[in-house]
């Protein structure tokens, strides 16, 4: 999870701990990458970032740039068998409200978690 120094060390544990968990609950491999999105396409970035994974069918990145306000979801196809893609917009609404109040880091864990909660509902 590249996030540069935008979070302090206990954030970062807290969104490790948040990423562990909704791993073993769901199997899903979550990535999240908080910072600068590479060219003009928040969601091509996303996208490029997913494609890298070891397993991009039983993946699913996360990516935030703060700066340009961008937050995509990537879904493979094995987590969006589980994972509609409106559970999806679903949640990066709410993660967007918790970003919209200042709240990375815990918009982050929550996300994070409700995507775990809604894939193995």
């Amino acid at each position: 999870m590249p996030a540069g120094d935008s979070f302090t060390r206990e954030q970062r544990l807290r969104i490790a701990e948040a990423i562990r968990k909704a791993e073993l609950r769901s199997r899903m491999e979550i990535t999240a990458y908080v910072g600068p999105v590479e060219g003009d396409d928040p969601r091509a970035f996303a996208t490029q970032l997913h494609n890298t994974l070891a397993a991009p069918t039983r993946s699913l990145v996360i990516m935030v740039d703060p700066a340009l306000r961008a937050l995509e979801i990537v879904t493979g196809g094995w987590v969006r068998e589980r994972l509609p893609d409106e559970q999806v917009q679903l949640t990066a609404l709410e993660m967007q409200l918790a970003f919209s109040e200042g709240d990375l880091a815990g918009g982050l864990v929550r996300g994070i978690g409700a995507l775990a909660d809604r894939a193995t509902a």
